[in-house]
C-alpha cells in the first residue's frame, strides 16, 4: 500500500463477526468538520480492490473500505448467514463499533443494495447515502443483467491460480494493474457468499426500504450498464421526491473502472466536498 492517504488495515468485532476494513485520510478529513465516509463494494470486490477510489476520497474525507462478510479478509464460512439483512445489520454495526458520530454510506452495486437496506433502518449518525449503480431487480421485476457463471467461474481459477490474461477475459476493459489486483484477491470471495448474494438479487425487494431512508440519497447509474434505465429513475424518484441522480457517461457497471473521473465528479458536493 504506497497511497499518499493510506492509514492502515483493521478490523473491528461487530454484529457477532469479524469484519476487516482499510482506513484512508483519517483525522485530516475529520479536522475538516466534514463527515466520515464508509464505502461498500460489490459481490466480488474485496476493499482493496477499491483502494484507488478510497485514496481520491481520503483526501477529503475520513474513509472506511469495508470487506462485507464472505470477502476480502472478513469473516466467511460454511455456516454464515450472507443475506442482505444480515449484510445491512453488519454495516450499521461496523459504524457503531468505530463510534463514528456522523458519516454516509457509499455502496456500489450489491454494496448499494446493503446501503440501502441498513440506511432504511435509520441508524444513527448516518447523514447521506450513495448507491451506486445498485441492482433494482427483486420479486416481479426484469432480471440482473449479469450472469452467475461469470462469477462463479472467475472465482474457482482464481483459487487455483489464475494469470492476467485469463483475468482479461473477464474483464476485458481494465488495466493490467487492475487485473493483477483482482487476480491476486478474488480467491478470498466465499463461494456461497457470492451465490446467496446473487440470488438475492431476484427475490430482496429494496424499492420498499427507499421510503424509509431519512437522508440525502444519491443515485449514481452507468450510462453502459443496464442495471439502472430511465424508467428505473423513475419509479426511483416517486420513492425519494428530493432524490438527487446522476447518470456517468461512457461507464459500465464498474464505474470508477471506465470512467474515474466521470465518477468522482458525479458526487459533487453531495457528500460535504467535491472529490478534485
Amino acid at each position: 500500500m504506497s497511497d499518499s492517504t493510506f492509514l492502515y488495515g483493521g478490523q473491528v468485532h461487530a454484529n457477532g463477526i469479524r469484519q476487516h476494513y482499510l482506513r484512508y485520510g483519517g483525522t485530516d478529513g475529520a479536522r475538516s468538520g466534514r463527515d466520515a465516509v464508509v464505502i461498500v463494494p460489490g459481490i466480488t470486490s474485496p476493499a482493496v480492490t477499491w483502494g484507488f477510489v478510497a485514496e481520491r476520497f481520503g483526501r477529503h474525507f475520513d474513509t472506511y473500505v469495508l470487506d462485507v462478510r464472505g470477502r476480502g479478509l472478513s469473516e466467511a464460512s460454511d455456516t454464515l448467514d450472507y443475506s442482505l439483512d444480515a449484510q445491512a445489520a453488519d454495516l450499521n454495526a461496523f459504524t457503531a463499533a468505530l463510534g463514528l458520530d456522523r458519516y454516509a454510506f457509499v455502496g456500489h452495486s450489491m454494496g448499494g443494495r446493503i446501503s440501502i437496506r441498513a440506511a432504511s433502518s435509520q441508524p444513527a449518525g448516518l447523514t447521506r447515502v450513495v448507491a451506486v449503480d445498485p441492482p433494482v431487480s427483486g420479486p416481479g421485476r426484469r432480471a440482473y443483467p449479469a450472469k452467475l457463471p461469470w462469477y462463479v467461474d472467475s472465482i474457482r481459477m482464481a483459487r487455483h491460480g489464475i494469470s492476467v490474461e485469463q483475468m482479461r477475459e473477464f474483464c476485458p476493459t481494465w488495466t493490467e494493474a487492475q487485473l493483477r489486483l483482482r487476480a491476486q484477491w478474488l480467491h478470498t470471495c466465499d463461494e456461497r457468499a457470492i451465490v446467496t448474494s446473487f440470488d438475492a438479487f431476484q427475490t430482496d425487494d429494496i424499492h420498499a426500504d427507499l421510503p424509509r431512508i431519512a437522508v440525502p440519497l444519491m443515485l449514481m447509474s452507468a450510462e453502459r450498464g443496464d442495471v439502472i434505465r430511465e424508467e428505473d429513475v423513475a419509479e426511483i424518484r416517486t420513492l425519494v421526491p428530493r432524490l438527487r441522480e446522476h447518470r456517468v457517461a461512457g461507464a459500465g457497471h464498474m464505474i470508477p473502472w471506465d470512467n474515474e473521473e466521470g465518477f468522482y465528479r458525479a458526487f459533487g458536493d453531495f457528500l460535504g466536498a467535491a472529490l478534485d
